[in-house]
């Protein structure tokens, strides 16, 4: 009986290690903002502040799940939008915040589609240039 107990332990443990993943949306929303004056623009703007923790991910390969917004027609991609959300539900469009988007760049594009897919590649954290996303994916490729 207790053989058997700990057998079903072992393969329920197991079973939740390899279907366990965490998602980078929760960590990507670790981010506050301070308001800076923009000369160039001459208003105030939301400047990025990273947790500790977000830091820990950046220059660092993740893998990630969203959905591509199109910034090129729907052909195959290199330069995208990846949302958390689909499309009518993004940053741009359903009123989502920044923290839900990231720009992908890959090397050999990925083919669109409305469904939710699977990246992976190097994050990259941006609070210098204000005129682009606060993350950056490089070197994505799609996860089969």
């Amino acid at each position: 009986m207790l053989k058997s107990l700990l057998i079903s332990i072992v393969i329920c443990s197991v079973g939740i290690t390899a279907t366990a993943q965490v998602s980078m949306w929760p960590i990507l929303s670790l981010v506050k903002y301070k308001k800076i004056q923009d000369e160039a623009l001459g208003f105030e703007v939301d400047f990025p502040i990273f947790d500790p923790e977000l830091k820990s991910y950046d220059g660092k390969e993740i893998t990630i799940n969203g959905y591509i917004i199109p910034t090129d027609g729907y052909k195959s991609q290199k330069e995208f939008v990846f949302s958390a959300y689909p499309y009518k539900n993004c940053f741009f469009c359903g009123g989502a915040g920044p923290e839900t988007v990231m720009e992908v760049v890959s090397q050999n594009g990925i083919n669109f589609t409305s469904e939710r897919i699977t990246l992976r590649g190097k994050l990259k954290l941006n609070a210098q240039d204000l005129n682009r996303l606060m993350f950056l994916l490089t070197n994505a490729e799609q996860v089969k």
